[in-house]
């Protein structure tokens, strides 16, 4: 068992929310998405700073000459496509902000200054994105532990990537401007077990305020993860809450294993050349597809041998690492001789690569190929790498993959990337502003739910966005009946593949009326649900309507299985009550039904 405390294990939680607002942040349009209507291009460059800095993230970014086509669609305009000055911060996402800092005891700043923080992925048409610090320096309480806050920040959401290629990548501008908090703890986490719980507890607040929106994609938690002798690492874009211990406990892996290389490497007295070796002749014949007919190039990793295909995270190899950087230039990964020959690439060719470049058994040689410009572009970056792999860990922002693991981004951003942003006014923190109702916590709601429901499906149904519905008709119903409605059914659903998604709270209280009117039994909202699930314009009423005869159907069923009954007794019950359930599909109450069926059987067995 790793022992964190020991390693000096320091993480930091950046959690990113999508608000549920009308509006966008810095324009009018909507925050749901609309119909494509046309695209255009954009290529982004780099400017220094104010003070003549450049930002490494950004100038890496430059380095691979991608073309950036968005999408604009009817709920756009454009502000989104950078055509037109912002308007001033939204008010109502202003509001929220405060009322989550307020809940997470924070001090909030007199002034809200907003202000340009540099990003040229491609991700916003401007070349940067628009944040404003809103509060400071509050507090989480997890396992008796005081968590700090760092930052609680407004700002822009990114736009949606759709797809990716080389020397391309393409966004829907639907999602840019949708209102976003960013909240960033104090790097006071020591656990990956305590990273997923603070982790938790921080989404737990944001959705008690009934304000923020639900579903993929709409919450992001980043991670930055340090040890002694490693270095600051910043994890993106971890959507499941389950892999976040995880994350966190393999990159502290990574990092270890990383340190170690670095002491094995120094004690072979390795090196990397700059020198970047024109290949192509040596594979003009060759039966490997991949690199066959495109600029091939090399460089030589002295004392490497063996070390590139060593693994610094489950499935995957320092290898591994630099083949993310070929493809964050465009390319499709690269070869080294630690795993060769293989892929169609010979042992003689290998033999004459090596010989070629006075590669010895104890070095490595890299070789990657594509277009001549992305090629080099590549190894200088791999070099760079390579070179700090006998220094220890280097500061990166890295992707978060399902299983836990993570493939390089780019380099960590500086301090250069921020400036301010002159086309938003200022907003004075007043009276107005601050005056926002603090709501009830979901766990505090899911404790006086416990009284009436199971402790799990009390939490379920706190923590649903129907909770008032719930509330709203508990008193005209059983709880359990109205959770069973607004949970239960419609996961059961959702697992056999029924499309519940569809399904809004208009079609839920629909259910629970026909129900607490006695019009549907209880016994029919699955059948009912089911139905809405298929046609959500459809008529409950007039389908649950029509009349049933129930005596005639118990009658039949009973004449059928006579046998039955005279075998299994009073046994056979239970499965004639599932027969006369199906058929009357809910039209009549469980209860109605069990005595009259009861009766019938006893009635054939002489009671």
């Amino acid at each position: 068992m790793i022992d964190y405390k020991s390693l000096g294990l320091k993480v930091g939680i950046e959690i990113h929310q999508q608000l549920d607002t009308k509006e966008k942040l810095f324009c009018r349009c909507p925050t749901e998405s609309g119909t494509k209507k046309f695209d255009f291009t954009r290529y982004l460059r780099l400017k220094r700073s104010e003070i003549g800095e450049e930002d490494r993230a950004a100038k890496e970014e430059v380095a691979r000459s991608r073309k950036f086509i968005y999408d604009f669609q009817d709920a756009t305009c454009l502000i989104e496509a950078d055509e037109e000055p912002p308007t001033e911060i939204n008010k109502e996402a202003l509001k929220i902000a405060i009322q989550i800092a307020k809940m997470l005891n924070m001090e909030i700043v007199d002034e809200i200054h907003v202000m340009r923080k540099i990003v040229i992925d491609g991700s916003n048409t401007t070349g940067f994105q628009r944040t404003a610090l809103v509060a400071f320096d509050g507090y989480v309480e997890v396992d008796g532990k005081k968590i700090g806050i760092a930052t609680l920040c407004l700002e822009e959401e990114a736009c949606r990537k759709i797809e990716e290629g080389e020397g391309y990548a393409k966004y829907s501008l639907d999602r840019l401007g949708i209102p976003l908090v960013e909240i960033g703890t104090k790097p006071e986490i020591d656990s990956p077990e305590l990273a997923k719980k603070v982790a938790a507890k921080l989404g737990m607040i944001l959705r008690s305020t009934g304000k923020v929106k639900r579903g993929l994609g709409t919450i992001r938690q980043d991670v930055n993860v340090s040890i002694i002798s490693g270095a600051r690492v910043e994890i993106k874009g971890v959507q499941e809450l389950d892999i976040l211990s995880k994350i966190v406990e393999y990159e502290v892996l990574r990092q270890r294993n990383l340190l170690s290389l670095k002491n094995e490497l120094q004690k072979r007295n390795a090196y990397v050349s700059e020198e970047i070796h024109d290949v192509s002749e040596l594979f003009a014949n060759t039966q490997c597809r991949i690199i066959k007919g495109k600029k091939v190039k090399a460089v030589v990793l002295k004392g490497f041998g063996g070390i590139i295909g060593k693994e610094v995270q489950p499935g995957r190899r320092l290898g591994t690492e630099f083949a993310d950087i070929a493809k964050s230039f465009g390319l499709g990964g690269i070869f080294h001789t630690d795993e060769l020959p293989a892929y169609g690439i010979s042992a003689e060719e290998v033999e004459r690569l090596k010989k070629f470049l006075n590669a010895e058994k104890s070095d490595a040689v890299v070789i990657a190929a594509g277009s001549a410009e992305r090629v080099e572009k590549a190894l200088k970056r791999i070099i760079e790498r390579a070179k700090y792999c006998l220094i220890g860990v280097p500061e990166e922002t890295r992707k978060a993959n399902e299983d836990g693991t993570t493939s390089y981004l780019r380099p960590l951003p500086g301090a250069a990337r921020m400036y301010p942003e002159t086309d938003v006014p200022p907003v004075v923190v007043d009276k107005d502003l601050l005056e926002v109702e603090i709501p009830e916590l979901i766990e505090e709601r899911a404790k006086r739910y416990s009284e009436i429901l199971p402790p799990d499906l009390a939490w379920e149904i706190a923590d649903s966005q129907y909770y008032k519905l719930f509330e709203e008709y508990c008193q005209i119903l059983q709880p359990t009946i109205v959770a069973r409605v607004l949970y239960s059914i419609p996961s059961q659903l959702k697992r056999e593949g029924v499309e519940v998604s569809k399904l809004s709270e208009h079609h839920f209280k629909t259910v629970l009326s026909l129900i607490a009117e006695g019009k549907i039994a209880k016994e029919g909202a699955e059948e009912a649900i089911k139905m809405l699930a298929a046609n959500p314009n459809a008529d409950l009423e007039r389908e649950f309507a029509s009349k049933v005869n129930l005596d005639e159907i118990i009658s039949k069923i009973v004449k059928e299985k006579r046998d039955i009954i005279l075998e299994k007794r009073e046994a056979a019950f239970k499965p004639l009550m599932g027969l006369v359930m199906k058929e009357v599909r809910g039209k009549v109450d469980g209860r109605t039904v069990s005595e009259k069926l009861m009766n019938e059987i006893k009635k054939i067995l002489g009671g």
